[in-house]
């Protein structure tokens, strides 16, 4: 019950957050975020709160589907926000903050089919590592996502609120790379301590989720590779990008339908 009035109340600051940011938005592109961060910042700590509580139950983890997005969802949120103390990522709240709304409505609504998971200190790292990788490639999908929008509406000469909202294509471009960098070698660290710390993978139905990060991990290698030596940029940089993507949400998202919905 605590988890869910918290899930109510984190919900209820983003979804103020997004609110206040589209009032900002509509005076001009040109705002002091202070203010939007704090109300992100609670909202955060109301999310962090709630997913404790839903997460860590009597008998282990509860690391059904929908409460796992939810909290792939908060350290998305964390790590924008973080960042955005140094570099202009607000505009990014107008994604984030209404998928986090769905996500927490949903984690708080959903029963849990799968029993509580017990694990090992190893194990936990090797899950926290993963959550990061994953965390950090959504932020740059989504970063994708708006730089080609921004693009777009740059050959199309067009200059709506958002786009005057955004900074340079060339900040934008330069910061994709950055978290997909730091996403390449945290996905390189969750693989690596995933062969070392798991005894079988087919018993642990793991096989689909480890075969589809590692086309990803090759997918991102290829995307950086290509920047280096080809200076791949603007939709060819996007549409690898959400190649990668796409491998990590059907290898993790997929897997745990099947294993939750389908193979009950």
């Amino acid at each position: 019950m605590t988890g869910s009035i918290l899930g109510f109340a984190a919900i209820a600051a983003y979804t103020y957050g997004l609110v206040h940011h589209l009032l900002l938005l509509r005076k001009g592109p040109h705002f002091n975020p202070s203010s939007l961060q704090a109300i992100t910042g609670i909202g955060i700590c109301l999310h962090a709160l709630a997913i404790a509580k839903l997460i860590l139950v009597d008998g282990g983890l509860d690391l059904s589907l929908l409460k796992i997005i939810a909290l792939l969802a908060l350290v998305t949120n964390i790590l924008v926000f973080v960042s955005g103390l140094k570099k202009p990522l607000h505009s990014l709240y107008l994604i984030l903050m209404p998928v986090s709304v769905l996500c927490l409505l949903a984690a708080i609504t959903s029963t849990s089919s799968k029993a509580p998971a017990l694990m090992s200190a190893p194990i936990q790292g090797h899950v926290l590592i993963s959550i990061l990788a994953y965390s950090l490639l959504a932020i740059a999908a989504f970063q994708a996502l708006l730089a080609g929008y921004q693009d777009w509406q740059l050959k199309h000469k067009h200059q709506n609120i958002l786009m005057r909202t955004l900074p340079p294509v060339q900040t934008m471009e330069t910061l994709l790379f950055e978290l997909i960098w730091a996403g390449e070698i945290l996905l390189t660290l969750s693989l690596v301590s995933g062969f070392m710390f798991y005894d079988d993978l087919f018993a642990q139905h793991l096989v689909h989720k480890v075969t589809f990060s590692l086309v990803a991990w090759v997918v991102y290698a290829t995307l950086l590779w290509g920047r280096h030596s080809r200076g791949w940029r603007g939709n060819k940089a996007i549409r690898w990008t959400w190649g990668g993507f796409a491998a990590i949400l059907v290898g993790y998202i997929g897997s745990k339908i099947v294993l939750e919905f389908i193979l009950i």
